[in-house]
């Protein structure tokens, strides 16, 4: 086979055009796929409650999350869901509270869901405890205004809801994006 490009002439034995064009079409007839994030270590696959939580607000998307490969890397971990200040946060999915205080200045609360997942809220101002039992879409607190924070706080608007999955040890959780834990998104064409 032989290829011109501008004013080069290049010779290409039949094996590598045969290869090329069989490797280009296989990339352009594959379909990719969502890859399935890895559990933890420790962590049976498929071990999270998945689809079967509630937004925490009702609010659309705001900052969708980005969610590094390494606990360390950059990224934001988890999404932000507009809200105004007031508004009530419910429980995603029934837990108990594990954490309901302040963190760098921001008001978080943070519910174990068993099978090693835990998600975050913030800034939110607690009317639960450390240790309390609540309900799926169960009121956790309002969402502070965020004017009303100190500086060192997280200022970014409406509510930060976080999720992780495996046991609290030393490289062991991944942070994943929560909006997978609300299942398969049903799409209704009208006419």
């Amino acid at each position: 086979m032989t290829t011109t490009t501008a004013n080069t002439v290049t010779t290409v034995p039949r094996f590598a055009a045969a290869l090329l064009a069989t490797a280009l079409s296989a990339g352009l007839t594959t379909v990719p796929t969502a890859a399935a994030p890895e559990s933890p270590p420790g962590t049976p696959p498929g071990s999270a409650p998945v689809g079967n939580h509630l937004r925490p607000v009702p609010g659309t998307v705001l900052a969708p999350a980005d969610i590094p490969d390494q606990n360390w890397l950059p990224g934001h971990r988890g999404v932000d869901l507009d809200a105004a200040s007031g508004a009530a946060v419910r429980a995603s999915a029934a837990g108990t509270v594990r954490f309901a205080g302040v963190v760098a200045g921001t008001p978080t609360v943070s519910v174990d869901h068993g099978g090693g997942l835990r998600s975050t809220y913030e800034p939110v101002l607690a009317q639960v405890r450390v240790g309390e039992q609540v309900g799926r879409g169960q009121f956790l607190g309002e969402l502070a205004d965020h004017a009303s924070l100190p500086g060192t706080a997280r200022r970014d608007p409406g509510l930060h809801w976080g999720a992780v999955l495996g046991p609290p040890a030393e490289d062991a959780e991944r942070y994943i994006d929560p909006m997978t834990l609300l299942g398969p998104v049903q799409v209704r064409l009208w006419r």
